[in-house]
């Protein structure tokens, strides 16, 4: 289901982080870094409440779907799937990402967690990208790694594989890890990604989340520099004419 959504492979969903010092201003900036982005080659967004808050997601999300309805969109309202679920399908955003879909929480909380997802899940709207072992996420199922993935792959449409922060890179070994275990179950790189990396990883992943990478000075709350989103992309067409 998520990977139908695109009509390239190896897809890249640029990061829209929702900085700006009003609302007014975050909903601008988000607008003229997501033109920024598909002028450049981007193949999707994530509205991410990263800087802003959920009001200023659903904000962001109604202006794209009226004024840009071409635009591929993702939600990412920061620990709370169901928000992330419901603004989607509200505004016709095509998929979600939550951090965590499995290994964050003890069993006794995992069991309503799971059940919750499902819930959502079933009306098939939209597709979900969830976290294992993701960034600043914590550990508690005590699982080993092989069966939090096997049982996340069982709640989400893809799995999302990280480092240890945002921007910090992704190590090419816990990708190998992912992918062994995944098989060819959708893995996307959900942190660290540079132009540099492109054909390594993207070469063991079907797609990445980018953001840092995008911005000046490679830093989140910055603004996005189209130069760089050009030469990643530019590496990415590569990769994808040679494959």
């Amino acid at each position: 289901m998520f990977l139908n959504l695109f009509s390239k492979p190896k897809p890249i969903l640029a990061m829209l982080h929702l900085k700006g010092t009003t609302r007014d201003d975050i909903l601008a900036r988000a607008i003229r870094e997501a033109d920024i982005y598909v002028a450049n080659g981007v193949d999707a967004l994530i509205v991410e409440d990263y800087f802003g808050d959920a009001t200023d997601v659903e904000r962001v999300l109604a202006m794209l779907s009226r004024e840009r309805p071409h635009y591929i969109l993702g939600v990412n309202v920061l620990d709370d799937f169901a928000k992330s679920y419901e603004l989607a399908a509200q505004y016709g955003a095509k998929f979600m990402q939550v951090d965590s879909i499995c290994g964050h929480l003890t069993s006794a909380d995992e069991q309503p967690y799971l059940a919750m997802v499902e819930r959502y899940r079933r009306d098939g709207q939209v597709a979900v990208i969830g976290g294992v072992r993701f960034k600043y996420q914590p550990y508690l199922s005590r699982r080993s790694l092989i069966d939090d993935l096997i049982i996340g792959r069982g709640h989400c449409d893809a799995i999302a594989v990280t480092g240890e922060g945002t921007g910090v890179d992704t190590d090419m070994h816990k990708i190998r890890e992912f992918r062994e275990v995944l098989g060819a179950f959708p893995l996307v790189i959900g942190a660290g990604m540079t132009v540099a990396q492109v054909a390594d990883k993207l070469a063991l992943a079907d797609a990445a989340i980018v953001g840092s990478t995008f911005k000046d000075e490679r830093q989140a709350a910055n603004e996005v520099n189209a130069t760089y989103v050009r030469e990643f992309m530019e590496a990415v067409e590569e990769l994808r004419i040679k494959n």
